[in-house]
Order: structure tokens, then sequence, then C-alpha cells
């Protein structure tokens, strides 16, 4: 450092000291509003009191059908817009399990009519921006975030990606063959087999959700074929935009539809998704994998539709049971008393399109999973046949109330909310009662439904590990606690990686 640094540095430091010396002068001059508290416990703290803006205050739809959720965002010099589309691997034909998951990639990998591949890469990276494009079981997606200065040219950018994807052949090889390794290694991971399986024994064999791609299904996929699922389902009028930015508005509306004119709106695409025929069937299943020395266990039922009138009581309970982190009884039992999981908890997922799952979920040493799943019963039977304590449920209902304004911390996250809502066909208003209703939830409420909606003689229980440490058995604990206890144990080989099949 020479001698000119080392003078402003020392010139910064002493203006540091002097500001600082002010400071704590004028803090020990001036007392303080607030007396101090000798504990945390005795914090006072004004009351919580987001509103979230209701969603018509951003809604706008375009003359071609295009719904889209807008807001300014000056904060930052940035453009951000996300897209659902209707369509998703539901839909893919006999046959041809992973063309929609393949076909939206492509549509951002293969390049555009009139950019191949490198180009597309090269000209976004040169932007610094992000543009994606993906599709899942129920839904499409499109994304774009850069420097306000290029919306334009973004626009321009996701409108080519969108309407005139190249699907290049090279681009579309690469993709197969990576899939084609992913397929071969799906036993490799204990948590890929349990979440496959579950999915099996909650929804069966021939659900959609069920309907991984092979290495048939792979192969066979063509260009042709993306180009014709392409058309079907792309296009202004299956298309839901949330779009925030340093922009103005009006001027940003009449851009978007600028850039969208001219694409016909084209026949409305699903709006809803068939449900399982299957009803899983109660009892113990493991699943055998030799090489690993613990064992993944899951634990649960059907659940039920969201729109419940039970709706916020049953999200309080399962926040009780094990939905809330270290405060929730089958993480303080498990985890935090016994020691016997790291990853540990509860779902009780209210589903869109047909009913959810009840879902109990930990990893464990093989000789301890049978132990720990008779806590994970000991607490659903406490919860279905115990009052809460009112401060227990005090706690919980606070976590969610005051964790709410963060679901919405930015412009965007209102607007996905709002434009997933849109989506789905759930009331928009939902948010704005949100809290109160979670407010409404009381300690009966939590009882009733504990009893009505979890089914102790209708559990599920998969184990996947060492077959037979896991059935066996034997923590220090309480060495009697077996899986037979549960139910008649079905061993079930590991499924074909490829197929899935036994």
């Amino acid at each position: 450092m020479n001698k000119i640094s080392r003078f402003c540095l020392c010139l910064i430091l002493a203006a540091c000291s002097t500001w600082m010396i002010c400071a704590a002068t004028a803090v020990a001059e001036k007392p303080s509003a607030t007396p101090v508290v000798d504990h945390p416990d005795k914090l006072v703290f004004p009351p919580l009191d987001y509103k979230l803006p209701p969603a018509a205050q951003f809604r706008e739809m375009l003359p071609n059908g295009m719904v889209v959720y807008i807001a300014e965002d000056r904060m930052l010099p940035t453009f951000d817009l996300d897209m659902l589309i209707r369509t998703g691997g539901a839909f893919d034909p006999p046959g041809k399990a992973g063309l929609a998951s393949l076909a939206g990639e492509q549509i951002r990998d293969g390049g555009t009519m009139n950019l191949t591949p490198q180009e597309l890469d090269e000209k976004v990276e040169f932007l610094a921006a992000s543009l994606e494009s993906s599709i899942s079981d129920t839904n499409g997606r499109a994304s774009i975030d850069l420097l306000s200065k290029d919306i334009d040219e973004g626009l321009e950018l996701l409108v080519d990606m969108l309407r005139y994807p190249r699907f290049d052949e090279e681009r579309l090889r690469q993709a197969k063959e990576r899939r084609l390794q992913n397929i071969k290694r799906r036993n490799d991971s204990t948590s890929t087999i349990e979440d496959i399986e579950w999915g099996f024994l909650m929804n069966g064999e021939a659900h959609f959700s069920n309907h991984y791609p092979s290495s048939a299904s792979t192969n066979s996929i063509t260009r042709e074929d993306m180009i014709a699922f392409h058309r079907k389902y792309y296009h202004p009028g299956n298309m839901i935009l949330a779009v925030s930015g340093d922009f103005d508005r009006g001027e940003m509306l009449a851009r978007i539809e600028k850039a969208f004119g001219g694409w016909p709106a084209g026949e409305p695409g699903p709006r809803t998704f068939p449900p399982p025929n299957d009803k899983p069937e109660p009892g113990v299943y493991v699943v055998h994998k030799d090489d690993v020395n613990q064992g993944r266990v899951s634990i649960g039922h059907k659940g039920v539709m969201r729109g419940s009138p039970d709706e916020f009581p049953l999200f309080v309970m399962n926040a009780i049971l094990g939905g809330s982190g270290f405060q929730s009884r089958i993480v303080e039992s498990v985890r935090s008393r016994e020691g016997l999981a790291y990853s540990v908890g509860s779902m009780f997922d209210q589903g869109t399109y047909y009913p959810g799952d009840f879902r109990c979920y930990f990893q464990s040493k093989s000789d301890a999973c049978a132990y720990a799943t008779g806590l994970v019963f000991r607490e659903i039977e406490r919860v279905r046949t115990e009052r809460v304590p009112q401060e227990e449920l005090d706690n919980t209902i606070s976590l969610f109330v005051e964790y709410f304004p963060q679901r919405f911390s930015t412009k965007m996250s209102v607007l996905r909310t709002y434009a997933r809502e849109e989506y789905t066909g759930r009331d928009p208003s939902y948010w704005q009662t949100y809290v109160d209703n979670l407010k409404k939830v009381t300690a009966d409420d939590v009882l009733r439904v504990a009893k009505e909606y979890l089914h102790p003689d209708q559990l599920v229980i998969l184990a996947v590990g060492q077959s037979e440490d896991l059935i066996k058995g034997g923590h220090d604990k309480d060495p009697d606690v077996i899986f037979e206890r549960f139910g008649a144990v079905k061993k079930l080989p590991l499924r074909d990686p490829d197929t899935l099949t036994r």
C-alpha cells in the first residue's frame, strides 16, 4: 500500500471513529422511549396487519384471450415474466411417456426457426438474461428475466421461442441420451425408489402420475411428435402471464399485446386432470435395496381435495402433528427426543385435481425404523384422542400467520400466486381471508378433523432399504417393536429401472 492510499485509509478510519463516538454520545444523552426488558419473552410487538392486494388490481385480459397479471416494480432496473401454459404430461399419447417433458425442455434448448440452438444460447448470454421452458404433469411453464432496458428484445426472444421452436435434431438426440442414462440410474437412490413406489401404492399403476418414460418410449419420440404436441397446446388462449418490473403498466401491456399479436388464440386447453381409479391397500410394504444401511419410511393414506370446509383445521392439525418443523410433534419425538432421524415430518396434501396424500416420513438406521414407526403411530393416535393445549395451538397458528407476508415479499410473488390460482380455478379471494380462517381454528376443530380424517386402520407403510434388517428391527429402546406389529409384511423386489415392472 502506497503513502497516499494509507493516508486516505487513515482519514476514513478517523471519520468512522468520530461518527461512532458522536452516535454513541447521542444515544447516551437521549433516553430510550421503550424500556429495555430483561428477557426476550417480555418483548411486545405491534399486531401484524398485512393486507394482500386483491387479484383484480393486477388482472388484465388481452384481445387474444391471454390473461396477464401485471404490476410495476421500480426497485431495480429489471423485468420478470413468468408464464403458465394449459398442457401437461398427463396428455402424453400412449407409448410416448415423457413426450411432454421432453418437448417442454426442447422448446428452449432446441433453438427457434430464426436462431440455431447455439445462437439462441449466445443471445440469451449476451443479454445476461434467463430464458426457461418446461412441462410438468399438469402444466407448462416459460419465463424470461433480464434488464428492463432490454424488454423489447427479451419479449421478441420469448415469443420466438414459444411460437416457432426449431426442435433441433442434434439437441434432441443429446437430450434423449441424457434421459436414457437417468433411466438406468433410477434405482441408485432410495429417495427416488421411495417416491416412485409411494406413487404406485397411492394412485395405482394406471394413473398418469405413474406413467414414467422408459427407454422404449424415449427412443420412440420424434421431432414430429414434439411439433404436433406444441401445435396443440401452445397458443395465447392457453397462456397466463405474471409480469413485473421497471416499466409503465399501460405501456407494458401494449408491448405485450404487440409481441403476441397475430398469434391466434387457439382451442382452450385442459382445465382438469383425471383422478386415480385405484384405492390404496393398507399394509406394510418393504422394498429391498441391498447396498444401504438406512431405511426410508413413508406412512399414510389418501387425503382430500382442496376447498373442503375443513381445509384450515386440517392444515393446522397437520402442522401440529409433523408439518411445522421443530415445534411439531413427530419431529420433536422422532428427531429431537430420540435422535433417530434427521429428515422427518408429515404433510396432508389437499389435492387440486384429485385427493392428495396424508404422509408421514423419516429416514433412520435400519434397525430403528420399526421403532420410529411406532413413535409416529403414537403421535397420530395422540392428536386423534387428546385435545391440543391452547398454547401449542396458538404457537402453531402464529407461525403461519407471521410467515404469511413472506409468501408475498415481492410483487412477482403476488402475481405468480394469482396466476397459479387462475390456472387451477381457485377463487383468488382465498388469500384475502387466509389469515382470518387460520385464526378461527380451535382446539376442538383440530381434535374433530384428526378423528375424522386420520385413519390408522387404512395406513400404508412403505419401507425402503435392507429388507432383512428392516423387518428384524431390534432397536435398543424396544427390541420387540417390529413391522409385523403394524400389519402383514409384503416384501417387494426392486422394480426394473427401465420399465418399472417387477
